[in-house]
């Protein structure tokens, strides 16, 4: 179990910390919703995380079959929805280092992203798009 602490800094910022290292973010609200933008929303993070969880599933796969997938990038999509204000979509694009894979290693890759946390944990009406780049 991980917890945090959160603390409101005012003017719609809001300082995360991750209790078992300290590391700590702040959010700050959209530009559109009131905010100044210039750090991660909260929806932001959201967004982020799906991918970052990803990559994360795509690591440990890779690391247990040796194969290398340092420099992996995602390019992370949000799009909004309104009434009520909610995240509509998230369209992750993976690229692939260039590598030798071979068409089981891109199966496996391709369904393991299906089964990540994050996208279990996400709700059905959020529409979550997926491409993904082999080099």
């Amino acid at each position: 179990m991980e917890e945090y602490t959160l603390t409101y800094m005012g003017d719609l910022r809001v300082k995360a910390r991750h209790e078992r290292s300290g590391t700590e973010i702040i959010t700050d609200a959209p530009v559109d919703n009131e905010g100044k933008g210039q750090s991660f929303s909260p929806t932001d993070l959201l967004a982020t995380s799906l991918a970052a969880c990803m990559i994360s599933v795509l690591g440990i796969i890779a690391k247990r079959s040796n194969i290398p997938l340092e420099g992996l990038k995602a390019h992370v999509k949000k799009i909004m929805k309104s009434d009520p204000r909610r995240v509509g979509e998230v369209v992750v694009e993976l690229n692939f280092p260039p590598g030798n894979y071979s068409e089981k290693d891109k199966l496996v890759f391709e369904r393991a992203i299906q089964y990540c946390p994050v996208m279990l944990s996400l709700n059905e009406e959020v529409v979550k798009t997926v491409k993904i780049n082999f080099q």
